[in-house]
C-alpha cells in the first residue's frame, strides 16, 4: 500500500514538473510576439517574471521531492525514535509540531530568495528583514498556540472514536470555518493596519453598492499593505458578523473610484452568486474525502515507514501525501471557479459598466505585471481564474485575438 502512495507522488512530482516545464517555453515564445493587454516594457518584464519564478518552482519541486524521499526513508522514523513521550496526545503535538518545524526551516530559502531577491528585482517585495522577522515570530507564536491545541483535539478524536475520520472531519471543518470568521480581525490586530477610508465620498459610494446587492459588512477598510508588497487587491473577509470590505492602500492609490466600484461589483457577484456558500461546500467535500482515505489507512502504509498506527503517524501521513490530491483535484475545482468569475465579470461590469471592469482589468495587470498568456495545460492545473485574455474576449475586448492564435500555431509547431 505505501507502495501505491509513492508511486502516486512520484507521479505528482513529474507532472508538476513537466507542466512547469511546457509553461516556460510557452511563456519564452510569448515575449517574442506583439503585446497584448500589457504595456510593451510590462509585457516583457512581466514573461521574464514567470519565467524566473517557475524555475524556482522546479527547483523547490525537485528539492521537496528529495525532501520527501528523505522523510519516509528514515526521517519520520528517526524523529520518532527521539520522542520519548508515552501519552498520544502529546507525542502528537510535539511530533507534528517539530516535522511542520523541520519542513519550515528547510524551504526558507526559498521563502527569502522569492521575498528578498525575485520580487525586490520586480519591483513588488517591500519587505524588510526586521518586518520579516516579526511576521515569522507571530506566525510561530499563532501556529504553536493554536495549532497544537487543533492537533491535541484531533488526536484526541481519534483515540477516541472508532469512526474517528467523520469526527474528525466535522471538527476541522468547523475549524476552518471559524479561521475564515477571525481571519480579518486577526490580521488587523497582528499583522497589518485596518483604518477607515480616508476617501469619505468613495467609502459612501462602497455603501451604496454593498446596500444595492444585500451586503451587511461591518464596515470598509484600507489597508497598508504596500509596507509589504506592491501588487493591488482587495478582498471581502470575514463571515457573518466579521464580515469587512478591505482594500489594499496600493489598490486605491492606482484605480480611480469607477474602476475601484467595478472591482467590488466582481466580488459581490460572487456573494450574489452564492460563490462563497459554493466554495466552501465544495471544500467541505474534499476535506470529506481526505479524512475518508486517511481515516482508514492500512497498517502496511505505517509498517513501512517503521511507526505505529497511532494520532502522530496518521497526522504526518495526512500532511505528506495531501499534496498529491490536492494537485490531482484542482483541476476540477479551478474549472468550477473559472466559470464563477466569469459570472461575476457579468455581474460586475453591469453594477458598474464594462468600461471601468476592463480599465481596472487592464490596470491591475500591468501593475501587477500579470503575463496573459498561458500554456493550456498549466491553465489547466492551476488557474482559478480565467486566462486575461480569455476574461477580456467575455467582456469585448479586443486583445488582438489574430496575434494570439498566432502565437499558439508557433508554440504548436515548435513542438512545445
Amino acid at each position: 500500500m505505501l507502495e501505491v502512495f509513492v508511486i502516486s507522488y512520484c507521479l505528482y512530482f513529474l507532472v508538476s514538473t513537466y507542466t512547469s516545464f511546457m509553461q516556460i517555453g510557452f511563456v519564452k515564445n510569448a515575449k517574442n510576439m506583439k503585446p497584448i493587454i500589457l504595456d510593451n516594457n510590462k509585457y516583457s518584464e512581466a514573461a521574464n517574471y514567470t519565467i524566473e519564478k517557475e524555475k524556482v518552482t522546479i527547483l523547490s519541486s525537485f528539492y521537496s521531492f528529495i525532501l520527501f524521499i528523505i522523510w519516509i526513508g528514515f526521517g519520520l522514523k528517526t524523529l520518532d525514535s527521539v520522542i520519548l513521550i508515552e501519552s498520544s496526545i502529546l507525542k502528537a503535538v510535539v511530533f507534528i509540531d517539530l516535522f511542520i518545524i523541520i519542513n519550515w526551516l528547510l524551504g526558507l530559502p526559498f521563502d527569502l530568495y522569492s521575498t528578498f531577491k525575485l520580487d525586490k528585482k520586480y519591483g513588488f517585495s517591500n519587505m524588510t528583514p526586521a518586518l520579516f522577522i516579526k511576521d515569522t515570530i507571530k506566525t510561530g507564536i499563532l501556529f504553536l498556540l493554536f495549532g497544537s491545541i487543533v492537533i491535541a483535539a484531533i488526536s484526541w478524536i481519534m483515540g477516541n472514536f472508532s469512526t474517528w475520520w467523520i469526527w474528525g472531519f466535522v471538527f476541522i471543518f468547523a475549524v476552518i470555518i471559524l479561521i475564515n470568521m477571525l481571519y480579518p480581525v486577526i490580521r488587523d490586530k497582528m499583522f497589518d493596519k485596518f483604518e477607515a477610508l480616508k476617501d469619505k465620498e468613495l467609502e459612501e459610494k462602497i455603501i451604496n453598492l454593498l446596500n444595492q446587492v444585500g451586503f451587511k459588512s461591518s464596515g470598509v477598510f484600507s489597508v497598508d499593505a504596500s509596507k509589504r508588497d506592491n501588487r493591488l487587491n482587495a478582498y471581502f473577509g470575514g463571515l457573518g458578523s466579521t464580515k469587512r470590505v478591505v482594500l489594499f492602500d496600493t489598490l486605491i492609490e492606482k484605480l480611480s473610484h469607477n474602476e475601484l466600484l467595478a472591482v467590488l461589483g466582481h466580488e459581490l457577484g460572487h456573494f450574489k452568486n452564492g460563490d462563497i456558500l459554493k466554495n466552501i461546500g465544495i471544500m467541505g467535500v474534499v476535506m470529506f474525502v481526505f479524512f475518508a482515505i486517511f481515516g482508514n489507512l492500512s497498517d502496511e502504509i505505517f509498517l513501512g515507514l517503521g511507526l505505529n498506527n497511532e494520532p502522530y503517524a496518521i497526522i504526518a501521513v495526512f500532511l505528506l501525501f495531501s499534496p498529491i490530491l490536492s494537485f490531482f483535484l484542482m483541476p476540477l475545482i479551478s474549472l468550477i471557479s473559472r466559470h464563477n468569475e466569469y459570472a461575476a465579470d457579468e455581474f460586475g461590469s453591469n453594477m458598474q459598466s464594462k468600461e471601468d471592469l476592463i480599465s481596472a482589468l487592464l490596470k491591475l495587470a500591468n501593475e501587477n505585471k500579470s503575463f496573459p498568456l498561458s500554456h493550456p495545460l498549466y491553465i489547466f492545473f492551476y488557474y482559478s481564474h480565467p486566462p486575461l485574455v480569455e476574461r477580456f474576449k467575455e467582456l469585448g475586448y479586443n486583445v488582438h485575438e489574430n496575434s494570439e492564435e498566432a502565437l499558439k500555431d508557433s508554440i504548436y509547431a515548435d513542438g512545445n
